[in-house]
């Protein structure tokens, strides 16, 4: 128990951590740096204490329920492979970290920057972690939203701007196809299960969809790890600052997409297809992105095709599949994102004290700072595979894997070749940042005078710097356990152990290493001066650019075409664009219902009441009415509207439904007054339009008649069969039945929103924050025209006296019923579990109560007096709600189960409680805060047609003067 505890912790806490880093103030960057070291170091203490189980071969497991009847759980799953990975991402994180504390500038947002770390921590730790894989999908796409955040943190930076977008789209659009891929995968499977999945390779092998979804995988693996076609995104995205290329770009964003191949190769691996899309692309991306690193001037452009390339050698081993190179694919992995990611600090360190990052203007930095240089040059002989440093180990075992027979193929016998020819390529742009940056004349006409940073700057990349030394001197004693457990979670516990050491002796990977570092070196210094004087990106390929192709691609699906459909099918006129959705609507339902549904009259048909059918004779026509009269007289429509509105209010009632009757009527109130605030906004209409007379204007609403009626009575016959059909037993009798015993309460809808489906209601309140936020939004920029800016008719010529008081009696009898609604709401929120009411209706009451206050009185005195904050009630009302689902995990319970049981309270006795309460005042605090958020966004013209008017004025008492 304790073991599942701590999984849930180390899910959770990045997130908390996010949350409170969200509220710190904007200069809170000691605090915002302090808070996100803590969070990560609470993460690495809980995996060192999950660390002795997981080294005896155990998979910890922590499941928590959420729909057991879709076989959807909230499972993690943490194995070797998984632990070396969270390390890994939690441990550059938190370097990352104190480097950024002195990296970001104090006019930046640092606790934003932060909260969107550990935001990203806690969504690549929920990947890496998920037993699930439908929750792997969603973790993976966190990532995805979430480094759009990051890499576009200097939003004000149109190429961060565009390289966020770009990566968000690419790696997005991967994430969809792997979603298609996981679908197919848990229906072939049986489950979604990641040890089932993976247990099951024989059964996906075999299986006529094994080809689909082994391509819709790959595409999701490809374009996060930045594998050629899709590796353009990678490069564009160094536009984000140092730090972020650091921890996304070394071990955590593309670093998701090598560790989906290597922990699905057990299911999907060991066919032709896999070896050769996979080997053929990763090898493809490795040489691609080695010679383009060779030819980019930009120090991180540098580091980022080198990424590329060095991605490329893991896809490489994922594809080849045997036991040493998945051993060697993990090694890869950890030696990268060592050695990648002090080589990102160290580059931003060399552009945040020279002030520029292209290397045809540095030079000689060893005089000037002689530390970071030495650290860098270390760093950058590990990434070029140089002897006793980690890099040139897990190189070498590359070697030794391509070197290897596995299936004769032509891709086979040319692994060897094509490996050293790539390798040559990274020792040549390794040599190329050390020569070029380090060494030579010294620099003149940079932006600043390159000095040593901050110690605490570079500590970090000390560390590093340290650990490729110790681990390419000791690689047994420091990594090879560890190594070794994530290779026998991958390969399974009869793995034999894997032995790493510096020497192996005088073999063929030697001489590949030796080739590849002699001619590497030579091809350096031979074509030095002409890559300093060429363009960015090698001969006659730099013209190629993936990301104009992408741009091209982006313009034309999301502009040119839809454009030209839209100029054939479509129209900017609302009202044909409402007829083409009503007439699909119609056809839509017709054609599922046509064969489907038949009708079976009752026994016994209920008889008729004059008195009802008169109800209905008046609600039908006042809707008619309604129509009628929408276009001229829009305050007609809406006062016939609203009569419709309370004939389907007594209907509800009249069928003994009081809590719909209840909350119908509320809701009637407050949108007809929402409505009738904004037709005091809308363009006036006096005089006919004349074209309405002509024969195309009655054609047309003719038409309109027709499609209505024929809607209208297709969904009234569905709703008569519907309601004239026999009973038969339901769901809605288990609610009868289990509403009381199961929710602790006796008004079965309420218990129902609340607690049977509550989710469904978490939902929709949350769709209801976003319509308020959205309608408040599209009403802060909206400006009313200038005939609906002045005063209206019935004001014009009066005193400015009489206009402030024109109201007087009734707006002291709403003030006087403010307390008396607030009452009204709390008692309707406090016998909702039982009799009619609820949260939304309480909401809805004390919402009117508020509107009530701004229709009596101005803007300005409601405002002044009273202190409204509808977007805190809104994210009040969601944490509440989602509170109240989380807490039910911690009792081992499904999301949002609630319990119910009797209080014996001193004076009152026993109550009933139930923690569904909690969930209602959620919903209550939301519909207060959307309902009231609109309500403001309207009131507020007023203020701003009366600047206006102010505005217009002046200059007429000007001249007057």
């Amino acid at each position: 128990m304790i073991q599942q505890n701590l999984i849930l912790i180390l899910i959770f806490l990045p997130f908390l951590g996010a949350l409170a880093a969200s509220t710190l103030s904007v200069n809170a960057h000691n605090a915002a740096a302090w808070l996100s070291g803590a969070v990560l170091v609470g993460g690495l203490i809980v995996m060192t204490a999950l660390y002795p189980p997981i080294a005896e071969g155990r998979v910890l497991r922590s499941v928590v329920s959420w729909i057991p009847a879709l076989r959807l759980n909230l499972s993690f799953r943490i194995d070797g492979f998984a632990w070396l990975f969270v390390t890994l991402v939690l441990g550059i994180g938190l370097l990352v970290v104190l480097y950024a504390r002195y990296y970001l500038s104090k006019s930046d947002p640092v606790p934003r920057f932060y909260c969107f770390l550990l935001a990203f921590t806690g969504a690549m730790v929920g990947l890496l972690v998920s037993g699930n894989i439908i929750m792997l999908v969603v973790f993976w796409e966190l990532t995805s939203v979430i480094s759009f955040l990051l890499i576009g943190y200097w939003y004000h930076n149109p190429a961060a701007r565009d390289g966020a977008r770009m990566a968000l789209i690419v790696t997005a659009t991967g994430g969809i196809c792997l979603l298609a891929a996981m679908l197919m995968l848990g229906k072939i499977v049986g489950s979604y299960d990641l040890d089932r999945v993976l247990a099951s390779g024989a059964l996906i092998r075999a299986h006529p969809l094994y080809l689909p979804v082994l391509g819709l995988f790959l595409i999701g693996a490809f374009t996060k790890s930045a594998q050629f076609p899709f590796h353009f995104w990678l490069p564009n995205a160094m536009a984000a600052p140092t730090p972020v290329s650091a921890f996304l770009h070394s071990a955590t964003m593309v670093k998701a997409g090598v560790f989906l191949l290597v922990r699905f190769s057990p299911a999907l691996g060991g066919s032709e297809a896999w070896f050769f899309a996979v080997t053929g692309t990763g090898m493809v991306t490795l040489i691609l992105g080695a010679v383009i690193a060779l030819f980019r001037h930009d120090l991180k452009g540098l580091l980022a095709y080198s990424t590329i390339s060095h991605l490329g050698l893991i896809t490489a081993l994922a594809g080849i599949g045997s036991t040493g190179a998945i051993v060697a694919a993990i090694f890869h992995i950890a030696n990268h994102a060592v050695f990648k990611a002090s080589l990102f600090m160290a580059a931003g360190i060399i552009d945040h004290e020279s002030g520029t990052r292209d290397m045809r203007r540095l030079s000689g930095l060893m005089r000037l700072m002689p530390v970071t240089g030495t650290l860098a040059i270390v760093a950058a002989a590990s990434m070029a595979g140089v002897p006793l440093l980690n890099g040139f180990l897990s190189k070498e075992m590359f070697f030794a894997e391509a070197a290897s027979w596995h299936n004769g193929s032509w891709l086979d016998d040319a692994l060897p070749y094509l490996a050293t020819f790539a390798s040559i390529f990274a020792v040549a742009y390794s040599l190329r940042f050390i020569v070029t940056v380090f060494f030579g004349p010294p620099p003149t006409d940079l932006p600043k005078l390159p000095h040593e940073p901050t110690t605490w700057m570079r500590r970090p990349v000390e560390l590093l710097v340290l650990i490729c030394l110790v681990v390419g001197i000791l690689p047994g004693v420091t990594l090879g356990p560890v190594l070794n457990m994530a290779a026998r979670s991958v390969l399974g516990a009869d793995t034999p152990y894997f032995s790493i050491a510096v020497w192996h002796g005088f073999n063929t990977p030697m001489i590949m290493s030796l080739i590849a570092l002699a001619l590497g070196t030579a091809l350096y210094f031979v074509f030095a001066a002409r890559i300093s004087a060429g363009p960015e990106g090698p001969p006659l390929l730099h013209r190629i650019r993936a990301q104009r192709i992408f741009e091209w691609l982006l313009l034309s699906l999301s502009w040119k075409w839809p454009r030209r459909l839209h100029r054939f099918f479509g129209t900017e006129r609302l009202q044909p664009q409402l007829r083409l959705i009503v007439v699909l609507s119609f056809a839509a339902g017709a054609v599922t219902l046509w064969d489907g549904m038949t009708y079976i009259p009752k026994t016994a048909m209920p008889g008729y009441d004059p008195a009802f059918a008169f109800m209905w004779l008046v609600g039908g026509v006042c809707a008619i009415g309604a129509a009628w009269q929408a276009k001229y007289h829009r305050f007609a429509s809406l006062a016939l509207l609203g009569g419709a509105g309370v004939i389907t209010c007594l209907t509800f009632a009249w069928f003994s439904a009081p809590d719909l009757a209840v909350t119908q009527l509320l809701v009637e109130v407050v949108t007809t007054v929402l409505l009738l605030l904004g037709l005091r906004w809308l363009p006036k209409r006096r005089e006919e339009i004349a074209a309405d007379k002509l024969a195309p204007a009655r054609i047309r609403r003719i038409w309109d008649m027709v499609i209505a009626s024929v809607s209208g009575l297709g969904i009234a016959s569905i709703a008569y069969v519907m309601m004239s059909r026999p009973l038969v037993p339901n769901i809605g009798d288990w609610f009868l039945r289990n509403a009381y015993h199961e929710g602790g309460g006796t008004n079965v809808v309420n218990v129902i929103l609340v607690d049977f489906r509550a989710f469904d209601t978490f939902g929709e309140i949350s769709v209801l924050a976003i319509v308020g936020i959205t309608v408040y939004g599209l009403l802060r920029r909206f400006r009313p025209g200038a005939e609906s800016g002045g005063l209206p008719d019935e004001q014009l010529g009066e005193e400015a006296k009489a206009l402030t008081d024109y109201l007087l009696v009734p707006s002291v009898i709403m003030r006087w019923m403010f307390p008396v609604m607030i009452v009204m709401s709390a008692y309707l929120f406090f016998r909702g579990h039982d009799l009619p009411g609820g949260g939304f209706s309480a909401g809805v009451t004390l919402a009117i109560a508020l509107l009530l206050q701004y229709l009596g009185s101005s803007v300005r005195w409601v405002e002044s007096r009273i202190t409204i904050l509808p977007i805190r009630w809104m994210g009040l009302g969601l944490l509440t709600s989602c509170g109240t689902g989380i807490g039910a995990w911690l009792f081992g319970y499904p999301f949002l189960t609630a319990h119910a049981q009797y209080l014996d309270l001193p004076l009152l006795g026993k109550v009933p409680a139930a923690t569904a309460m909690l969930f209602d005042i959620g919903v209550y605090a939301l519909v207060v805060g959307a309902t009231v958020l609109m309500l403001i966004a309207i009131a507020h013209q007023s203020l701003r047609s009366a600047r206006l008017r102010a505005q217009d004025d002046a200059p007429a008492e000007k001249e007057a003067l």
